[in-house]
């Protein structure tokens, strides 16, 4: 049975076309409009070009946002206008096809698990791992929690917002309202706000990235500073040091409450890990608690890359929608 997953996006709509092995066999991409209606039309659109070309039987929908326990309301998503509306049961009413929402780190996630990273990660096995987070960094910060191949929500849907966990008293100011969150030191954002520290404190010990920071309309961006630290710039270095030794001080913390196994590192800045991978793995393992007399667990990098959330959608969308 062939499904449709659709990543919906603040800027773009990414839809794909997936079979039972996880492989995308077809794509169609429209941009993100601002209205609810609009919006609406946009998802419908792509799913309906797919349609032409393919026999699919059910659509999952991956967003940002938080999402009812039974994955047919959005109840908010940041970067879109749904606030309260039964996107499920709308999409279906227009495409005559059953449609499931989940967000996005969680579909993610499903996806890593089953055709990508965390396939055959359990110790000592080619079983999946039973316990598994999943950490997309990006803008900000993704993030999931499978428990026997079990996505763990919470009561209300919402869990695991890792990414605005406290790590600094009074630290830098989030968009979600609190300061010192984990991705305002951990994310792609992040890298670029400690590199505008470092240059304001010290801005001849990178001309380079002084100048490239002084010309940009829009500012220096995260892949700049990935770019510049690949190509040794000093405070590209300095910077992508940071941002590993908070993405160690944080997966500590996760290690702490929850014990997984696996830890699967995705999100744009992935795509860096070499960077700053090993140094964050070796903070880890330095400040987790008792990390001498226990199991440390395994971190790896996402296999699927910015296709995890459609794959994961379609494949939730197989499950929950498909033939029983």
């Amino acid at each position: 049975m062939l499904t449709i997953g659709v990543d919906v996006g603040g800027t773009s709509v990414r839809a794909g076309v997936v079979d039972a092995e996880g492989a995308v066999l077809d794509t169609a991409r429209a941009p993100t409009p601002g209205q609810n209606e609009a919006l609406e039309s946009a998802i419908v659109g792509v799913i309906d070009e797919l349609r032409e070309r393919h026999d699919v039987r059910a659509v999952g929908l991956a967003l940002a946002g938080f999402i009812t326990p039974d994955r047919r309301v959005v109840r908010f998503a940041p970067h879109l206008p749904w606030r309260g509306v039964p996107v499920a049961d709308r999409l279906t009413a227009r495409c005559a096809l059953p449609v499931v929402i989940e967000h996005d780190a969680n579909a993610a996630a499903l996806a890593e698990r089953r055709f990508g990273a965390g396939a055959g990660a359990g110790s000592g096995s080619r079983s999946p791992a039973r316990t598994s987070v999943f950490v997309a960094l990006g803008t900000g910060i993704g993030a999931a929690l499978l428990i026997d191949g079990k996505l763990y929500r919470g009561a209300h849907g919402v869990a695991p917002e890792l990414g605005h966990l406290r790590v600094v008293p009074d630290g830098r100011a989030c968009p979600c309202g609190k300061y010192g969150c984990w991705e305002r030191y951990c994310s792609g954002t992040a890298l670029v706000t400690t590199l505008v520290e470092l240059l304001a404190a010290d801005p001849a010990a990178s001309p380079t990235l002084a100048r490239m920071a002084a010309v940009e309309a829009r500012g220096i961006t995260g892949r700049q500073v990935a770019t510049a630290a690949r190509d040794g710039d000093p405070l590209g270095r300095r910077a992508m040091a940071e941002l590993a030794r908070w993405l160690g001080e944080g997966l500590a913390l996760i290690a702490d409450v929850y014990d997984p196994e696996l830890v699967v590192i995705g999100g744009g800045v992935s795509g860096s890990a070499p960077l700053f991978l090993d140094e964050a793995r070796d903070h880890y393992a330095r400040v987790l608690t008792g990390g001498h007399h226990r199991p440390l667990a395994r971190i790896r990098t996402a296999q699927l890359g910015d296709e995890g959330g459609v794959i994961g959608a379609a494949q939730l969308a197989r499950e929950r929608c498909g033939p029983r």
